[in-house]
C-alpha cells in the first residue's frame, strides 16, 4: 500500500487505490501490508485509512501487517521506544478499524543502536493483550542490518522478516535460506524491482521528479533495462508477462511465505496474482536465471 499515499511511483488517486484493493480481494489475495509512514507530512497512516475503506466489511477476514518506528509526520526519523510501539499500534488499529494486527514489523531500523531495550517488553504486552499476533523485522540497508535479524531470530524475538528479493536484487538469498531453516516467516518485497520488472520501463523512460526512480542516471536506467531484456526467456506458456515471471520466480523459493506486489492499479494486481496459478519453473530455468545474474541492483 506504499504507493497509495506517496508519489514514489507517481500519483495514485484514492479511487484507483480502492479499485486495486477490490481487485486484490476478487483475485483471492488475503495479505495486505501497510504502515503509519505511508502518509503525508501532516497526516500519518493515509494508506492504512484507504486500506480500511477498501476492505470494508472484509477488513476482519484478511491478514494485515503494519509497522512502527517511523512516521511521516516526523520526517521518517527512527523511534523504536516501547511507548512508540504502543501508541503506533493503537493508532494503526484505529485507522484500520480493527482490534488487532496480524504482524507488527519494526520499520527499517538502520542499526541496533536505534533499538531501545524496553521495546521488547512493550511488544510482549501488546501480544498478551491480543493487539498484535506476531512481531517482524522489515529490513533495509541490508548489509548493515541483516545481523540484527539473525540475532533476533536466534533469540526468538521475531517471527517473520520482510526483505527485498527479486530477479534484480538477490543479496538476501543466504539470509532467506538460513532463517527459512529456522521456520521464520519470510515476506518478499520490491519483487518487481520498483517497476523495472514491470515490462513498462524503457531506456527512454523519464520518471516524474518526485518519484523513487528519478534518482537514476540514464546509464543506470539503460543497464537495468538491458538486464530485464535478458530475462524474457522466463516468459513461456502460462507466464506471458514479465511481472508474472518475476513473481513466479520469487514464489519458487520454498522458504518464502509470500510476495508483496506493490501494485497501484487493478490490472497490475491481477497480472501479479496470475503468477500464483502458473506452473513452477523447472530447475534448468532457475539455473539459467542464476547464470545471468552477476550484479545486485540497488534496492529502494
Amino acid at each position: 500500500t506504499w504507493a497509495f499515499a506517496s508519489q514514489i511511483y507517481g500519483t495514485v488517486t484514492e479511487r484507483e487505490a480502492l479499485n486495486t484493493i477490490a481487485a486484490a480481494l476478487d483475485s483471492g489475495i488475503n495479505f495486505f501490508d501497510t504502515a503509519p509512514l505511508y502518509g503525508t507530512a501532516t497526516r500519518d497512516g493515509v494508506a492504512e485509512e484507504i486500506l480500511s475503506r477498501g476492505l470494508g466489511a472484509e477488513r476482519n477476514d484478511v491478514i494485515i501487517s503494519s509497522k512502527f518506528g517511523r512516521n511521516a509526520t516526523e520526517g521518517n526519523l527512527p523511534n523504536f521506544h516501547g511507548k512508540r510501539a504502543r501508541t503506533s499500534v493503537e493508532e494503526s488499529l484505529r485507522r484500520l478499524q480493527r482490534d488487532h494486527l496480524d504482524v507488527l514489523f519494526f520499520h527499517s531500523p538502520f542499526s541496533a543502536d536505534e533499538i531501545h531495550d524496553e521495546v521488547w517488553e512493550a511488544l510482549n504486552q501488546l501480544k498478551g493483550e491480543g493487539k498484535i499476533r506476531f512481531v517482524g523485522h522489515s529490513i533495509s540497508k541490508f548489509e548493515d542490518t541483516q545481523q540484527m535479524a539473525r540475532d533476533w531470530a536466534a533469540e526468538r524475538r521475531i517471527d517473520v522478516i520482510q526483505v527485498v528479493y527479486s530477479l534484480m536484487n538477490r543479496e538476501a538469498r543466504q539470509l532467506i535460506r538460513d532463517l527459512g531453516r529456522e521456520n521464520l516467516g519470510i515476506v518478499a518485497r520490491e519483487s518487481l524491482a520498483n517497476g523495472f520488472l514491470s515490462g513498462t520501463i524503457t531506456r527512454d523512460t523519464v520518471f516524474p521528479p518526485a518519484s523513487l526512480n528519478a534518482r537514476y542516471s540514464r546509464e543506470e536506467i539503460a543497464a537495468r533495462v538491458d538486464y530485464t531484456e535478458r530475462l524474457h526467456f522466463l516468459m513461456r506458456g502460462d507466464i506471458d508477462t514479465l511481472p508474472q515471471a518475476a513473481m513466479r520466480w520469487v514464489l519458487d523459493h520454498a522458504e518464502i511465505s509470500l510476495v508483496l506486489s506493490g501494485a497501484s492499479k487493478p490490472d497490475e494486481i491481477l497480472n501479479c496474482a496470475a503468477a500464483s496459478e502458473a506452473a513452477p519453473y523447472a530447475a534448468e530455468e532457475m539455473q539459467q536465471a542464476n547464470d545471468i545474474h552477476t550484479r545486485d541492483f540497488q534496492a529502494a
